[in-house]
């Protein structure tokens, strides 16, 4: 499984002019199943990301997490983070995770996301969604589990 954080003092994501969903500080998690990933990828990606302190505390220093602000997390699937670019010039997607089996794994996550208690917004699975953000700090980190 892998995720591209980004820490947002804001983000949304919409289709055509529907807004799916939205936070204000928090984390954008553009989310990657691949096809050895389970119900427990989910969650250790899901424990990984809520713990991460990546936000500053008064000192300045990143040093504080989700869930000691009980920030936004807006979780949108991203089969593109599994591109394989090392072969000529268009990439190949093989690593992903098979549709059925990503969406199960994207749901699980969710659901999980919620049982955390902290504000979750979500895309639309397969879906053409234009995310919108503003990346504070910048900070983007990728992860993998």
């Amino acid at each position: 499984m892998r995720a591209l954080l980004q820490r947002v003092t804001e983000a949304r994501v919409t289709v055509g002019d529907e807004v799916l969903g939205q936070i204000g500080q928090g984390l954008l998690v553009l989310l990657c199943a691949e096809p050895a990933d389970t119900a427990l990828s989910c969650e250790k990606m899901l424990n990984k990301i809520i713990k991460l302190r990546i936000f500053e505390d008064d000192g300045g220093k990143m040093n504080r997490s989700l869930l000691d602000l009980n920030a936004g997390l807006l979780v949108v699937s991203q089969f593109t983070l599994a591109a394989d670019t090392s072969k000529g010039n268009r990439p190949s997607y093989t690593q992903a995770a098979d549709p059925v089996l990503a969406k199960r794994l994207y749901d699980h996550f969710l659901a999980r996301a919620h049982d955390t208690g902290l504000p979750v917004a979500s895309g639309r699975f397969a879906a053409d969604m234009q995310v919108q953000l503003i990346n504070d700090g910048p900070v983007t980190i990728f992860l993998e589990i």
